[in-house]
């Protein structure tokens, strides 16, 4: 690579390779914007400040104010940056729908049971879900990862009265998010062809992990790593 304080022509082997990069860059972000922002106006506005930014670090290389290294760095760290922004909004709208699939979760266990397991694992996954959802759902919607529902804000408030904090309010709430997972991949659940004369027998049920299906098996166990991360996040905040 040439040095800072000497200009990278064009022709040369170095400036195509910025070039190159910031036109990926481009690229991706228009990919990223039609998928993630409904707004033409805005997408347009998003587009055109990630093709400045680039161009600009292309003329800051070509003039020698920056070294072709430093350039492809530059548009490497934007381009993660993008990336990373863009995980966590589809987390976000991923963990909307696994809320609103734990709410249904937990009423169907409700009417299943006939109330026999609401109070014990029907209604925790109930108001879990509703809780996840309200948190991802105005995280998504606000651009923002830093909801509180009410439901955690309660297991907050229990926590200091014990003298604890919010890493252990979060890491129970975590957990009783990951056992309503655990029970319901778990559970014995009717198969599909299952028939009875009087009454069903053992060979009628299988575990739930046997008939989910393998896109919803893995979606579960990324909302799960899901919140094993956001447990650890509360206990061990970032320093940035």
């Amino acid at each position: 690579m040439k040095p800072t304080n000497e200009s990278c022509m064009p022709g040369s082997c170095d400036y195509w390779m910025v070039s190159q990069a910031a036109a990926k860059l481009g690229i991706q972000a228009s990919t990223l914007g039609a998928r993630h922002i409904k707004d033409g106006t805005l997408r347009l506005q998003f587009n055109r400040e990630v093709s400045y930014y680039a161009r600009g670090i292309v003329n800051d290389v070509s003039q020698g104010n920056k070294s072709a290294e430093q350039g492809l760095k530059e548009l490497k760290d934007e381009q993660n940056s993008l990336l990373s922004q863009a995980r966590d909004v589809a987390l976000r709208g991923a963990s909307v729908i696994s809320g609103a699939l734990q709410f249904a979760a937990g009423a169907g266990i409700c009417y299943a049971s006939v109330g026999t397991l609401c109070l014990f694992a029907g209604a925790p996954m109930m108001l879990n879900g509703a809780n996840n959802t309200y948190e991802s759902g105005r995280n998504l919607f606000e651009n923002r990862s830093d909801t509180v529902g009410p439901l955690r804000t309660g297991y907050r408030a229990v926590s200091g009265m014990l003298g604890k904090g919010n890493c252990e309010a979060d890491v129970a709430y975590g957990m009783v998010d990951l056992s309503s997972s655990a029970y319901g991949i778990g559970r014995m659940v009717l198969k599909p062809d299952a028939w009875r004369l009087f009454r069903y027998v053992n060979t009628d049920y299988v575990r739930g992990y046997q008939q989910a299906a393998r896109g919803g098996f893995i979606f579960d166990r990324l909302m799960d790593s899901a919140t094993v991360k956001t447990m650890y996040s509360a206990c061990h905040p970032s320093n940035e």
